[in-house]
């Protein structure tokens, strides 16, 4: 399994963990456009946090998180759904060379928006500012101000594998004692801070938990896949179409040549309806597959 993540707990202490290893996923991402390298980065590592936070969450639907900014890297976009299937964009000016540095200099006055939209039930929003040195402190001083669990996050993304860690300090159970819990939390977060680039990026789970935790008592449970998917369809793209009205397509078709060309901008599919396919849609008669010949 090279796309998975992977819960533990401490058995002596209100602290869980989780971290999360993307291989295959994070390749799938970056086949679709050619980014330099250190939006291809960023990106990584916001798809590990996505994947992190996903599978704390207890949802249906779907996780996004959304950094825009007025820099060279104007756009980062992840997506997770319950089903535990990931897909991520980023938009980047073209001169974005392989030294342009990190997260301050590729997104200034950026804004990280995390959203949780369920299947059913309200949807939840929150917002924080890229003003730290990474995406890990940013996400890290979110959680600390927010009124959520505290928790601290350590991120990597480097030559197609993204890794994370992710520390969540729980409601009082096993250390009732504030002074004992706050000293738990600090000890296990400082060990954390010790955990190198090379080591989250080269070691497997059970080895990063040992050199960190080795006196600790930490229980590590099964594996938990997940994988690159897009939710773009057919169908989809027809009810964008049908969502700008009949007189606004017709003159979208004729503006375009006879023939309305729909691109997914995360995987790059196409979706294509012509003349014919619009009267369709408003007659109300749903969205058929193109004949063999079309593309």
């Amino acid at each position: 399994m090279s796309d998975f993540t992977q819960r533990f707990l401490f058995e002596d202490n209100d602290v869980r963990g989780e971290m999360v290893e993307l291989d295959r996923s994070y390749a799938e991402v970056l086949a679709k456009h050619d980014y330099p390298e250190p939006v291809a980065r960023l990106l990584g590592e916001l798809l590990a946090a996505a994947a992190l936070l996903g599978s704390t969450l207890k949802f249906d639907g779907l996780l996004v998180l959304q950094a825009r900014s007025s820099g060279p890297l104007p756009l980062l976009m992840v997506e997770c759904s319950s089903d535990r299937e990931i897909r991520g964009i980023a938009r980047y000016e073209s001169d974005i060379g392989a030294d342009a540095g990190g997260l301050r200099e590729l997104m200034p006055e950026g804004v990280l928006t995390l959203t949780v939209d369920p299947k059913v039930g309200k949807r939840y929003q929150g917002i924080v500012s890229l003003d730290g040195d990474s995406l890990s402190a940013c996400l890290s001083s979110y959680f600390a101000l927010s009124q959520q669990l505290p928790s601290r996050f350590w991120l990597r993304a480097d030559a197609g594998h993204a890794r994370g860690l992710l520390l969540q300090q729980m409601p009082a159970d096993r250390l009732p004692d504030a002074e004992a819990r706050a000293a738990s939390w600090e000890h296990v977060v400082t060990l954390a801070d010790t955990l190198s680039d090379e080591e989250l990026l080269g070691l497997d789970n059970q080895t990063i938990l040992h050199r960190l935790y080795h006196q600790e008592e930490v229980r590590l449970f099964d594996a938990q896949p997940l994988q690159f998917a897009c939710s773009c369809s057919r169908e989809r793209s027809a009810r964008a179409l049908v969502s700008l009205g009949e007189v606004d397509a017709r003159a979208l078709l004729e503006e375009q040549g006879g023939e309305v060309t729909i691109d997914c901008q995360f995987c790059n599919a196409r979706y294509q309806f012509d003349a014919a396919d619009v009267i369709q849609l408003f007659a109300g008669g749903g969205t058929a597959e193109p004949s063999p010949t079309r593309h």
